[in-house]
């Protein structure tokens, strides 16, 4: 997400327009997941919009619709993935990787179809794959075959590291939820490109985090010292936290990388709207 009702005031300035929003979050942090896609393929117009609304180097990364992902499971979708990419256009330059996110009914006895549609997947964009069936974290045969799989394809595996989320208090209902309905799999710190993608969850409390995050810090810093350009995402129960996090973690990281980008400088969040 890039809109968050907290954030008005705290994160980006409070008095962003209506439909500003992304532009503002663009100031904040370099990357974001675009959930949308997965319910629905946004208008061209509407894709246009997000485009302009960034800087060259932010990056999208978008899920590809569930009607591909979890209704056909990869079977014979070719023509919901081209029109997928299409409705996309004006965004395909900052889109990187694009998400296949698997349901946990899809399993090691279903590789050859990941196979096959990596296989016949193009090579305009990069693809980065996440599993959720336990067969796939059975730290044997299963899961080598998926990271050999995806290192053949050029595919990145996405890393869920949920931890926290079951370590921590289940007090306010967005808590519960994420309890509920978070994947508990484990966070395995694996690259098999050179563009690994780790989607952190964590806790409600934004101090409560860093503890969990630690090893990552260094794992983050290993690849980028190796030439890979990793993404980390951060989310929280309630997201309230989560930009904030994500430039704690980027200090963390670039205290052992020295030379990696900064993410951009925010405005005060009390300044006038970007385009005031």
């Amino acid at each position: 997400m890039w809109t968050h009702r907290s954030w008005m005031g705290t994160t980006i300035p409070s008095s962003t327009s209506a439909g500003s929003e992304l532009n503002a979050y663009a100031h904040v942090v370099n990357a974001v997941e675009g959930n949308t896609t997965f319910y629905a393929t946004p208008q061209p117009d509407t894709a246009r919009r997000w485009a302009e609304a960034v800087p060259a180097n932010f990056r999208f990364m978008f899920k590809l619709p569930r009607a591909v992902t979890h209704d056909r499971r990869l079977r014979g979708v070719q023509d919901e993935v081209r029109a997928f990419l299409a409705g996309m256009e004006p965004l395909h330059e900052l889109m990187e990787p694009i998400a296949i996110q698997l349901p946990a009914t899809f399993g090691p006895d279903r590789l050859d179809v990941l196979d096959a549609f990596l296989g016949a997947a193009t090579t305009e964009f990069r693809w980065a794959v996440e599993v959720r069936h336990p067969g796939f974290f059975d730290a044997g045969d299963h899961e080598r075959r998926l990271n050999d799989l995806l290192h053949n394809h050029g595919a990145d595996r996405i890393v869920l590291d949920s931890r926290a989320v079951f370590a921590g208090p289940r007090v306010t209902d967005a808590e519960h939820e994420a309890f509920e309905n978070k994947p508990r799999v484990p966070a395995r710190a694996v690259a098999t490109n050179d563009r690994p993608v780790v989607r952190f969850i964590g806790q409600t409390s934004p101090e409560d985090n860093p503890p969990f995050w630690e090893p990552w810090v260094a794992t983050v810093a290993r690849w980028l010292q190796s030439g890979r350009r990793p993404m980390f995402f951060i989310h929280t129960p309630d997201n309230v936290a989560a930009p904030q996090l994500c430039r704690q973690f980027h200090d963390e990281v670039a205290a052992l990388v020295p030379d990696l980008l900064p993410l951009p400088e925010p405005p005060p969040s009390n300044a006038p709207g970007l385009f005031d």
